[in-house]
């Protein structure tokens, strides 16, 4: 200010004065505003995120909660902080403690290729979650996604117990604990067409298990049981087609891995067999191809895309969830609630490929849940989708965009068991 006040006085003596205060007065005028045009990288993720949690909640008070699992700087954090809290504000939504109603779990993560910002919106029991995705460069460009939502449609059901089922042209696939029976579409449903024994000499295990899998044009499958194995052929030139299917014993390890997913990011996903241990109702972990690490014998087993190539996801007997990745094993967090079943699921939300897996516990009701795996650690992505009954079996279907659960449901009352198959499909939010 005592500058200006020399200038002006000399302004009134010389010409180049005169100009030099018009300088002075410019840069003032003008730095302001360079300031103010200044953005936090931050600002454009944290407002479409906000606008998303505020469509959920609207105005209110919630206790949010800000967790780190990317490479972001931890001298970031309260910038970032700040900038959701400004932008939630500006819905009407203010942070307080923790005995807020409504809960706001927000979590920052990334893969190689992009950053996801994921927020679970907890209003008393209910869970919602929404998120952004934003690439790895220095200016982040947002692309807003939503959450998904898991629905159910049920396709068949039975009183004899249904280890797998597979979806066919005009025909549906079912492998129980002694026969492979072949329905045919009709008006009404589905009609019995062919039922072929399977004479197990070894005892069956009281968690049996089998599988199924189709080639791409629905004209031929396998099957595995303990002990046997079945081909089925079609011919296609009748209708409805005729099946031919034959068994036989067998020690062969399983196919386990989805042909509907084998191309997953930039690298093909190989065949992957895996020995089962026919007396229980596991794995042994000897898997063909091998893939450079010792694995720990395992329930179920899903190729995930990862940037360079897929890595192999599995949950061994101690309910440990891992990721088989440049033949290393790397443990997976926040897979604590998850039951022994889950399966890949590709979708058009959040990073494409997400795996849903059963509820842990006993519960005579259970559920299934999205989770996105942006890192080493389980993210929810959906609230949980409850079944009529305990999954006990849950597998990609052909195509990749669907999966097939098997639950079993009893009545107390005394009615008898039933196994119900349902396809689920994802949407987004």
């Amino acid at each position: 200010m005592r500058l200006l006040r020399l200038l002006l006085t000399s302004a009134i003596r010389s010409p180049f004065s005169l100009r030099l205060l018009a300088l002075v007065l410019a840069a003032v005028i003008l730095a302001p505003v360079s300031t103010a045009a200044a953005s936090s990288p931050w600002d454009q993720p944290a407002s479409a995120l906000a606008d998303q949690i505020a469509a959920i909640l609207g105005p209110g008070q919630a206790h949010l909660t800000l967790r780190n699992l990317s490479s972001i700087s931890a001298d970031d954090l309260p910038a970032i902080r700040r900038v959701l809290e400004q932008n939630l504000r500006s819905h009407g939504i203010t942070s307080s403690g923790d005995e807020a109603a409504n809960q706001l779990r927000i979590t920052l993560s990334e893969n190689a290729r992009e950053r996801l910002w994921v927020a679970e919106v907890v209003e008393g029991t209910e869970t919602r979650v929404v998120m952004v995705t934003l690439t790895l460069a220095h200016q982040p460009a947002v692309q807003s996604t939503s959450g998904i939502t898991l629905h159910k449609q049920t396709i068949f059901t039975s009183r004899e117990q249904v280890l797998a089922a597979l979806e066919v042209p005009d025909a549906l696939v079912v492998l129980e604990s002694e026969r492979i029976v072949i329905y045919a579409r009709s008006s009404t449903g589905w009609d019995q067409h062919t039922a072929v024994p399977i004479h197990q000499k070894r005892p069956l295990s009281r968690d049996n298990r089998g599988i199924l899998v189709g080639d791409n044009n629905g004209q031929s499958f396998v099957a595995w049981l303990p002990g046997e194995a079945c081909d089925g052929s079609n011919s296609a030139s009748s209708s409805p087609a005729q099946w031919t299917i034959h068994c036989h014993e067998s020690d062969d390890p399983w196919p386990i891995t989805a042909p509907a997913l084998m191309q997953l990011g930039s690298a093909p996903a190989p065949t992957l067999k895996a020995f089962y241990n026919a007396t229980r109702d596991y794995y042994t972990g000897v898997v063909a191809p091998s893939l450079g690490a010792d694995l720990p014998a395992f329930y179920t087993a899903s190729w995930f895309p990862r940037a360079q190539a897929p890595a192999l996801l599995l949950n061994g007997l101690d309910g440990k969830l891992q990721l088989v990745e440049s033949a290393a094993l790397k443990p997976v967090a926040g897979a604590r609630d998850w039951g022994s079943d889950f399966a890949a699921l590709q979708s058009s939300c959040g990073s494409g490929t997400q795996i849903v897996a059963s509820a842990s516990g006993p519960a005579a009701q259970d559920s299934l849940r999205a989770y996105e795996i942006p890192s080493l650690e389980a993210i929810p992505a959906s609230a949980p989708l409850v079944m009529q009954g305990s999954v006990t079996a849950l597998w990609t279907a052909l195509g990749g965009h669907s999966l097939l659960a098997v639950t079993r449901t009893s009545s107390p009352s005394g009615q008898p068991i039933q196994y119900e198959v349902d396809r689920v499909t994802a949407s987004c939010n």
